[in-house]
């Protein structure tokens, strides 16, 4: 005999669930928002009555609210430990800040001289000390820095004013991330595409046509930092073209991406250009990113001439585009690293790239002994990752494990606390220790354990 919706029973007034909860002091909180918690757990509870569920009681229902108001508190991302080999991981919110720059975005949520001279107590230049320290590390005239490189980017190409030509490689005509393309940032600063060369092959003498006769005011030349080109490839001279742009009166934009300001063929790896290289070579401006090579927060760096850079600024979309405080300081302590000499040791992109391998092995047969039989240690190849010197590999340590699903057991890594993510090669999981720091092994070697005990036998 099934029950008429008449007899069935219906939950608590939500202003019943109130007063409990009141009552065990959540007085504190604002009105809307214990009504709004209550108001859902009586819905819900209305629906599992209709399912012929027995009914909570007010008390229940209240604790339901208040674990309800307590998971909105909770609103920190779920961390995790990078032991996929790839340096620079754009799932995994691409640069780990170092320490410093940590310490220096905690510092700037409070009240700080951003705008204000302590002399005079008046509205003075916006803090600047990231700007200085570009200065300082690439040799340019001014910097600038906006919340990320495309914004950079389009700032820079606005310079060719409304209508103006931008001339471009066809071979450099790329899509940058998130599909966001070169020709779409052109367009949607006003200007116009000039492309020229050949997807494979373009050389310097194929600008000027489109620089006779100021038919184009800027030439924007894009490193290819996501990919590679190979076979039957020509790319101009960079200082053969910065000659020939200066002799018909227009400006020269380099966009380099992941900008670095170390060398990289120090580590093994291919020599990527960098910002005081292009200056050098006749660049006005460039734009790099801060959350890639430089190894800190998400920012686009702009080097360059005084007087583009102060265009660029008074540019009224400079204030839709530039970074908050917080971002600004963990820059500015991020770029203090490089100037001090420090970037190998405290930045964890550059510390990664510079680990020996023996390191990497040490630690592996540590975590090893923890483990046992269903680990063995491997030699893998490491990636930098983050649309930054794609193709290149540095040699790596770090362990394969066994189980009957390498997907299950990834999967088993990815939901523990600490969520560890690694990678399935030649049918086993893989952890790649060089993106792990040392101070994580620990974690590392639990998580696995755990992971292990929950797999099925493979007996």
């Amino acid at each position: 005999m099934t029950t008429s919706p008449a007899s069935r029973p219906r939950p608590p007034s939500v202003e019943r669930v109130l007063a409990r909860l009141r009552a065990d002091g959540h007085g504190v909180r604002s009105h809307d928002s214990l009504v709004g918690a209550v108001q859902e757990v009586v819905v819900d509870e209305r629906a599992r009555l209709s399912g012929g569920a027995a009914p909570r009681s007010i008390d229940e229902l209240a604790g339901a609210a208040t674990k309800r108001l307590e998971g909105l508190e909770a609103w920190l991302p779920p961390l995790a430990i990078n032991a996929t080999g790839v340096i620079v991981h754009t799932n995994l919110g691409r640069a780990p800040w170092p320490w410093l720059a940590l310490e220096a975005a905690v510092t700037a949520m409070g009240s700080l001289l951003l705008e204000l001279d302590p002399e005079t107590g008046r509205r003075g230049a916006r803090y600047r000390l990231a700007e200085d320290h570009l200065v300082a590390l690439t040799g340019a005239e001014d910097a600038l820095i906006t919340n990320n490189n495309a914004a950079a980017v389009a700032l820079a190409v606005g310079l060719a004013g409304r209508g103006g030509g931008v001339v471009v490689s066809r071979g450099e005509l790329v899509e940058i991330g998130g599909g966001v393309r070169i020709p779409e940032i052109i367009r949607r600063a006003g200007a116009k595409l000039i492309d020229v060369g050949t997807t494979n092959r373009t050389r310097a003498a194929d600008y000027e046509e489109a620089l006779v006769g100021g038919r184009a005011k800027l030439v924007l030349r894009v490193h290819p930092s996501n990919f590679v080109q190979s076979g039957f490839t020509e790319a101009p001279d960079a200082g053969a073209v910065a000659q020939l742009a200066h002799r018909h009166g227009a400006i020269v934009v380099d966009d380099l991406g992941s900008g670095a300001l170390l060398p990289t063929e120090r580590y093994g790896l291919a020599h990527e250009p960098t910002p005081s290289e292009r200056l050098e070579l006749g660049s006005d401006v460039v734009t790099f990113s801060g959350d890639k090579l430089v190894g800190g927060p998400q920012a686009g760096l702009i080097v360059g001439r005084a007087d583009l850079i102060t265009r660029m600024r008074r540019d009224p979309l400079a204030r839709a585009m530039r970074p908050d405080k917080v971002t600004l300081a963990a820059v500015a302590a991020t770029l203090s690293l490089y100037r001090s000499g420090l970037a190998e040791a405290e930045i964890p992109v550059w510390r990664a790239i510079a680990t020996p391998l023996d390191a990497l092995q040490a630690r592996a047969a540590i975590l090893l002994s923890r483990i046992g039989d269903a680990a063995e240690t491997v030699a893998l190849e490491s990636t930098i990752g983050g649309g930054s010197l794609p193709g290149e590999t540095l040699p790596s340590f770090g362990l394969a494990l066994r189980a009957r699903s390498a997907n299950g057991l990834l999967a088993d890594l990815r939901a523990g606390t600490p969520s560890v993510v690694a990678r399935i090669a030649g049918g086993r999981v893989v952890l790649d220790l060089r993106t792990v720091e040392p101070d994580a092994d620990d974690g590392v070697g639990d998580a696995i354990v755990r992971a292990l005990e929950g797999q099925p036998s493979n007996g």
